[in-house]
């Protein structure tokens, strides 16, 4: 396995994990000098894999955190949750869908649009859809910015 390969790999486990999301691992691998279109499908298929599980465990794994949180003897719903919520009855899930990534995360936003009652398989197509949208978006904008907006000046790369 070589470096580049190596490093795709974590691109794809970062995409994976709440919170880093493919559009926040999308232009660190660009960064690092991993192609742009590879970076970008390795992002979004980690990040898929997690949508497609907080989908389908949606109602199930919100049950859980919910009576978890309650024997800690802390609020049945978390800040996170509750915003996810008040999020999705203020968009509806083609808004949750789009602004889910940039807002509270697409895992969250695909529990909490089934947690509203939108089916599994209709919320993953969505929020993987725009995920690998946002994913895209951040990829041109981090060539742009590498290109014209001197990264290459911090990064020690000038010709």
């Amino acid at each position: 396995m070589n470096l580049e390969q190596l490093g795709l790999f974590g691109v794809f486990l970062a995409g994976a994990i709440p919170w880093f999301e493919a559009i926040g691992v999308v232009p660190a691998g660009i960064i690092f000098g991993l192609n742009p279109t590879l970076t970008v499908i390795a992002a979004a298929a980690g990040n898929l894999i997690t949508i497609a599980v907080f989908a389908y465990g949606g109602a199930k794994i919100g049950a859980w955190v919910i009576k978890r949180r309650e024997e800690k003897g802390k609020q049945p719903k978390s800040d996170r949750w509750t915003k996810a919520q008040k999020a999705f009855d203020k968009y509806g899930i083609y808004g949750m869908a789009l602004l889910g990534p940039l807002i509270i995360g697409t895992q969250f936003a695909a529990a909490a649009s089934v947690a509203a009652g939108v089916k599994p398989a209709k919320v993953t197509l969505l929020v993987s859809t725009a995920m690998v949208l946002w994913a895209i978006v951040f990829a041109f904008l981090t060539l742009w910015l590498v290109e014209f907006g001197g990264f290459d000046t911090w990064l020690g790369q000038n010709d």
